[in-house]
């Protein structure tokens, strides 16, 4: 099948792996404790202060994301209080670090003023800024969305019959 005869409106989009990721991600602060997490803040108190999501906003947010294998809790103790549960990423969770830097990319394209970005993501070896970047499996990189071309792969499923 050639870009030039695909037509969307003939495929299901019922096994969308783009809806059906946006189905645990696509609140809010479920990608604001994402954030969190990776910034390194793990402890449930922590979060809520460097937040302000509601206590069970954010507890809510938590299950879903320990439910879905995003993140797993860790219990810990500090000295003389009862043992309470951090929360760390799985590996499931350190493979949604692209989507956060495009985010993070996008809004310091569209929405930081003049100041600049509040973040600032760099290289542990060497110092230089990350950013997300496009690649096809030949390792071409793609420099605009009309580089790429959308097309059914091998999950994909006809909403109606083909014309004969």
């Amino acid at each position: 099948m050639t870009a030039t005869t695909y037509d969307a409106l003939d495929w299901s989009v019922d096994n969308c792996p783009i809806g059906r990721a946006m189905e645990i991600l696509g609140e809010r602060w479920t990608v604001v404790v994402l954030r969190e997490v990776f910034n390194g803040i793990r402890r449930f108190d922590d979060m809520r202060v460097r937040t302000a999501i509601p206590r069970q906003v954010l507890s809510n947010r938590l299950a879903k994301l320990v439910d879905h294998g995003i993140l797993r809790r860790t219990p810990y103790r500090e000295p003389g209080s009862r043992q309470r549960e951090e929360y760390r990423l799985t590996e499931k969770g350190f493979d949604l670090y692209p989507l956060l830097i495009a985010v993070r990319d996008w809004g310091d394209k569209y929405l930081v003023g003049a100041e600049g970005s509040p973040l600032s993501i760099a290289h542990r070896d060497c110092g230089a800024d990350v950013h997300t970047e496009i690649r096809c499996a030949s390792g071409h990189t793609l420099t605009s969305p009309r580089d790429a071309v959308p097309r059914p792969g091998p999950g994909a499923r006809r909403r109606r019959p083909k014309p004969s």
